[in-house]
């Protein structure tokens, strides 16, 4: 796993669900117009054991 520094404002933890060929994360309304940052800390395969 690679360590990654970001500055920011808030740090929000969910979990990506499927949506149409693609997938999703729901973050306040009040980011919206806001530039954010995903970072993927775990494997798919480890979620589902």
């Amino acid at each position: 796993m690679d360590r990654y520094e970001v500055e920011g404002h808030e740090v929000l933890e969910a979990k990506v669900k499927p949506t149409g060929n693609g997938a999703h994360i729901y973050v306040p309304k009040a980011w919206t117009g806001a530039t954010v940052k995903v970072v993927r800390v775990t494997d798919p395969s480890d979620e589902d054991e």
